[in-house]
């Protein structure tokens, strides 16, 4: 189950109150930082803009591909462990805007996580250590450290356990 606050809201959609939770101002802000980190080639210049400029925590040699979409609202909710890709037009999202509330959650990656190209990041998910995210998948759930992870609806294809196993394989 993934770790989201619920707010309610009363009268139009939460996301006809947008200003009412964030301010006009950072999200103007977050837009223009994040549409220059999409289109940089530069990891380090990537990495610097994301914990300096939105103060999203990011961890040693963690790679960011081009047109990583991160979330615009609250990307400070974002935490990227050392060492992990974070895959080619991937949407990491902390915020869920929904008729009658909005929703807001952490977003934990671990150290060494591969997540592959276009896949989204639900709010309030944790991505342990060592997992593997195939590309394309819905992650809505937490992942366990080391297993593999695919499909719309994720789900489990290799645990961690059955990962050492066939990477022992492999080196046999």
């Amino acid at each position: 189950m993934r770790k989201t606050d619920r707010f309610p809201v009363e009268g139009a959609n939460s996301l006809w109150q947008l200003y009412r939770t964030v301010s006009f101002f950072k999200v103007v802000k977050n837009f223009i930082v994040i549409q220059i980190a999409r289109y940089t080639p530069f990891l380090s210049i990537k990495n610097w803009l994301y914990r300096h400029l939105l103060k999203m925590t990011v961890g040693d040699k963690t790679a960011f591909a081009l047109m990583v979409m991160v979330d615009l609202m609250f990307p400070e909710r974002i935490s990227v462990g050392d060492n992990s890709v974070i895959g080619y037009n991937t949407t990491l999202l902390t915020h869920e805007y929904l008729i009658d509330e909005y929703r807001l959650g952490h977003l934990d990656i671990g150290n060494e996580v591969m997540i592959g190209a276009n896949s989204t990041v639900l709010p309030g998910v944790t991505i342990g250590d060592r997992a593997v995210v195939a590309a394309g998948t819905i992650v809505n759930k937490d992942v366990e450290p080391g297993s593999f992870v695919a499909g719309n609806p994720m789900r489990v294809i290799y645990s961690a356990e059955e990962m050492k196993s066939r990477k022992r394989k492999d080196l046999n």
